[in-house]
């Protein structure tokens, strides 16, 4: 096997993030989507994050890419721009090796790079222990659990807020 590459993401590599991203909208609790976009729509996502200067990751192995990540707006009102939320995704078959927590390392630094300072996570699934794990790992504190506000596959689901400072956080006022 190859070193990972984790890189910024371009359009090219889209179709591989919408299968990867399909199969966790068909089969995870960690979306809560219940239909996976198609490329058309994923495109328009990614275009949306990159028009706001937002990153956005792919994590390839022998030139295919297994897992992306990226941040984008926690709220759309003004005084959230500080504030970013992050999303990391992978393929099945590659979860715990590690590659979600380079993909999320590698992504709070270009956002501490970029001046933001906190990071959200919201986590679909109270259960789902991994994507917890690694956000703990990372500096991540559990901030709360809003109790039953997901329905998928027959079953009500919670959803895990994680926070993290970036850079001086709190600590100090922002360039604005």
């Amino acid at each position: 096997m190859s070193a990972l590459e984790i890189r910024p993401a371009t359009e090219t590599d889209l179709p591989a993030i919408t299968e990867i991203y399909a199969h966790a909208v068909l089969h995870g609790t960690a979306t809560f989507e219940l239909i996976p976009p198609d490329l058309a729509e994923m495109t328009r996502r990614f275009k949306t994050l990159m028009d706001g200067g937002f990153p956005y990751f792919a994590a390839s192995l022998d030139g295919r890419v297994i897992g992306y990540a990226y941040a984008g707006p926690y709220r759309p009102r003004p005084a959230y721009r500080f504030t970013v939320e992050n999303s990391v995704y992978l393929q099945p078959s590659i979860h715990r090796r590690g590659i979600g927590a380079q993909l999320l390392r590698r992504l709070i630094a270009e956002c501490e790079a970029r001046g933001y300072r906190q990071m959200i996570a919201v986590i679909g699934d109270s259960a789902n222990a991994g994507s917890i794990g690694v956000h703990a790992k990372m500096g991540f504190a559990m901030i709360g659990t809003h109790p039953n506000v997901g329905f998928k596959f027959g079953r009500w689901l919670d959803t895990v807020m994680m926070q993290r400072a970036l850079g001086e956080g709190a600590t100090t006022l922002p360039n604005t």
